[in-house]
C-alpha cells in the first residue's frame, strides 16, 4: 500500500473541492480549501519526501477561460518534480506528449476513452499507442446507482453504462499501467470512505490501483489497508494538514509504509 499525493488545480489555483459539485458552466465548484501557494510548492514537498505516483489534475475543461492558468500550474508542478507525478484532466492523444515532455511519468485518461456511456476501444487503443501502456493510467472513478457503481466521466459529471467491477479492470489492464478510482459520492467530503469500492478493488490482483474519496481519519487509512488487502494505494486531500485538514500527511505516509 502506497500513499499517492494529489495536486488538484481549478481556475488556476491549487484547491480541494467537493468532487460531485464540479460544474463546467461558470467554472463552479464547492471549495474546501484554496491554497495561497502554487503547484510547484506541493510538487517540491512530495519530491523531498520521495513519494512517487501522485497526480496533478486539471479540473477545468479545455474551453474554460481558466484552462491556460490551470495548465500553467500543472506544467509547473511537473517541471519541479519530473518523473514523480502523473497528469490528468482533458488528456487526448494530441496533447498527451506535451505533459509527458513536461515531466509527467504518465497521463491519466477517462473521457477520451469513455464516450456515450461506453468504452470506445478504438480510442483506448489509439491512446495506448500514442503514449505507451507504461505511461497510461485509466481513471475509472464511480458513483453508486441502483445498478451498482458506474464509471463517471467529464470531470465526474456524466454517468456511463460501465460498471466498476474486477471484470472491467481485467478487460482494461492490457492497455494501461495503473488505475485511479475516485469514489465521487464521498470525494472531498471527509466523512468516511466508500467501503464497498475499496473491498471491490482489494479483490483485483492485476495493475496497481489508487483509491480516493472520503478519507477523514487515521482509522480510514487502516481500513483501506485491511479491506484493500494491503495492495490498494490511497490518495487523501481535504483531510490532510497540507490542505487545511487535521491529519498529518507525514503520519498518513508512515502508516501506508507500515
Amino acid at each position: 500500500m502506497e500513499f499517492r499525493p494529489c495536486i488538484d488545480i481549478h481556475n488556476g489555483q491549487v484547491k480541494q473541492i467537493v468532487g460531485g459539485s464540479l460544474r463546467d458552466e461558470g467554472d463552479q465548484a464547492r471549495e474546501n480549501f484554496v491554497s495561497s501557494r502554487d503547484a510547484g510548492y506541493f510538487a517540491q514537498l512530495y519530491q523531498k519526501a520521495g513519494i512517487k505516483g501522485g497526480h496533478v489534475i486539471l479540473l477545468n475543461s479545455a474551453d474554460s477561460q481558466y484552462y491556460e492558468q490551470t495548465k500553467k500550474q500543472a506544467l509547473l508542478a511537473l517541471g519541479v518534480y519530473p518523473g514523480g507525478l502523473q497528469a490528468g484532466g482533458g488528456i487526448t492523444p494530441q496533447n498527451a506528449e506535451e505533459f509527458l515532455k513536461a515531466g509527467a511519468s504518465a497521463v491519466i485518461v477517462t473521457s477520451y476513452v469513455f464516450q456515450n456511456g461506453e468504452i470506445r476501444y478504438d480510442r483506448l487503443k489509439e491512446m495506448c499507442s500514442a503514449v505507451g501502456r507504461e505511461h497510461l493510467v485509466l481513471d475509472v472513478s464511480c458513483r453508486k446507482t441502483r445498478e451498482g457503481y458506474l464509471v463517471v466521466t467529464d470531470r465526474w459529471q456524466k454517468l456511463t453504462k460501465e460498471k466498476l467491477e474486477t471484470a472491467l479492470l481485467e478487460r482494461l489492464e492490457e492497455y494501461c499501467s495503473e488505475f485511479l478510482v475516485h469514489a465521487v459520492d464521498v470525494e472531498g467530503k471527509s466523512k468516511g470512505i466508500e467501503k464497498e469500492v475499496v473491498t471491490l478493488l482489494g479483490k483485483y490482483e492485476g495493475r496497481p490501483v489508487t483509491y480516493a474519496g472520503g478519507v477523514h481519519s487515521y482509522e480510514d487509512i487502516g481500513l483501506i489497508k485491511k479491506l484493500g488487502q494491503n495492495r490498494v494505494n490511497v490518495t487523501a486531500g481535504s483531510a490532510l494538514d497540507l490542505f487545511g485538514g487535521e491529519l498529518s500527511w507525514k503520519q498518513v505516509l508512515a502508516m501506508c509504509k507500515e
